[in-house]
């Protein structure tokens, strides 16, 4: 571990984060006992993968290949490599692949070449995020680079008014999130009978948020003759039945590994004590190797005030949660990727659909409502076979 817990007790600027009352904390919270935030890291590698084709094997338009190649990538992915040949035979898809394993790829390269194919196509994704959202437009961007294909983005705290306008000039992709989608097509603006591909990103992360209902809505309204393509993490129970209604005679393709992503990364509890939370985050932060450190708290609120707390420090530091609009949340990613910011500050719920490269630290300055919540959290480090490092701050 690159960090020492022997920190000193010297009180330093506000005092506005006390340690959180054990009241204050939910009865599974409550339950938690050091040693499940306590392991260390397993070098663990995969089995080296041989896939079966390259992306010159496929049968894409060649502007699409020139793009992919430009790009660096010579080999698919293992989703990549099972999906592509389906989804360009026109087949449902079931891909049950954790974040970080290329399925947007798997799914942006085929329907490109669909499009490119039949002008007249359009394309509707759904995403969990916000920035899940841009994340898959700025992909499609590179791969359609030059081909003349176009893209509407519509989410929740962007300008309605340019989303309109976009919408009503030609575009072949809408991309966006939920509640977006559905205002948008109440007004009689987005004709989702209109769109022949569909492809639902993260849906067990949907189903988290509670968008069970807007998914719903969303398929009842499109075509019935469609090609539909899935994407989850896990297959819980309430996304097998909407399977029934959404897919027809699908192929499922999985590539999730059995080991857990936490594997890779080192995990250790620092005890409270007693100690001003703020004051005990600093000398954390201070220390050697601390370079991208991704921290998690409960609340919006609680992040704003420990936002102007180490920001009076003299850290760069920014944050993301639901009360930012998407033009701030934007340039706080962009910051942290591209390393201009040191520390960046998140909510669970804003933290959904994050792929950063390089994170050195996840913290988590309060405790997260689940296991399940922690192992998202800790997810974000220690990836690509790098060591990641969580600490979790308890009373």
């Amino acid at each position: 571990m690159k960090y020492n817990r022997s920190f000193s007790n010297r009180p330093r600027g506000p005092q506005s984060y006390a340690p959180r009352r054990s009241s204050g904390l939910t009865k599974e919270q409550r339950n938690y006992h050091p040693s499940m935030f306590i392991k260390k890291a397993e070098r663990v590698e995969d089995d080296e993968f041989i896939p079966t084709h390259s992306f010159n094997d496929f049968e894409v338009v060649s502007e699409l290949k020139t793009n992919i190649f430009a790009r660096g990538y010579e080999y698919p992915t293992p989703i990549q490599d099972q999906v592509i040949p389906y989804v360009l035979a026109g087949r449902d898809i079931v891909g049950l692949a954790h974040t970080g394993t290329g399925k947007t790829a798997a799914f942006l390269v085929p329907l490109i070449h669909k499009i490119r194919m039949d002008d007249t196509q359009k394309v509707l994704i759904v995403a969990p995020t916000r920035e899940l959202a841009i994340q898959i437009e700025d992909e499609l961007k590179l791969f359609s680079k030059g081909m003349n294909i176009f893209s509407a983005l519509v989410i929740g705290g962007g300008n309605m008014k340019r989303q309109i306008d976009r919408i009503r000039r030609k575009h072949h992709f809408i991309i966006g999130t939920p509640g977006r989608i559905i205002d948008l097509e109440k007004r009689g603006i987005i004709k989702l009978y209109g769109y022949q591909s569909v492809v639902l990103d993260e849906v067990d992360r949907m189903l988290d948020m509670g968008f069970i209902r807007d998914m719903t809505y969303i398929v009842s309204r499109l075509p019935q003759k469609r090609q539909s393509l899935f994407f989850s993490a896990t297959l819980p129970k309430n996304i097998e039945s909407l399977m029934r209604s959404f897919l027809q005679e699908p192929i499922t393709v999985s590539v999730k590994t059995e080991r857990q992503t936490s594997l890779n990364v080192d995990q250790d509890v620092i005890r409270i004590n007693g100690r001003n939370k703020v004051d005990l985050l600093h000398d954390v932060l201070i220390q050697e190797g601390f370079n991208k450190v991704l921290i998690f708290g409960r609340t919006k609120h609680g992040m704003n005030n420990l936002f102007k707390d180490l920001l009076k420090r003299g850290f760069k530091v920014d944050a993301i949660h639901g009360n930012k609009s998407q033009m701030q949340r934007k340039r706080a990613l962009d910051a942290f990727k591209l390393g201009n910011v040191q520390v960046l500050l998140a909510t669970d719920l804003a933290s959904r659909g994050l792929d950063i490269d390089d994170i050195t630290h996840v913290i988590n300055y309060d405790l997260p409502q689940s296991y399940e919540d922690y192992i998202h959290r800790i997810g974000r480090t220690g990836r690509a076979n790098k060591t990641g490092i969580a600490l979790t701050l308890m009373p």
